[in-house]
């Protein structure tokens, strides 16, 4: 289980870079995705989600 923000970030950035070569490979027939980020903020918020994680705004 990771534990600190770092490793939780860390370890879906990975994951999220190996699902998101996969959507080019089979989803785009290996073209270059110029959305990229888009794709990347929207797997990662959903496996965040997934996981139990929210943002909160910040305490003023």
């Amino acid at each position: 289980m990771h534990t600190t923000t770092r490793e939780v970030i860390l370890d879906l950035l990975i994951r999220t870079a190996a699902a998101h070569g996969a959507y080019e490979a089979e989803e785009l027939g290996g073209v270059y995705d110029e959305q990229w980020p888009e794709w990347y903020a929207t797997h990662m918020a959903d496996a965040l989600a997934a996981r139990g994680y929210r943002l909160v705004p910040p305490v003023a």
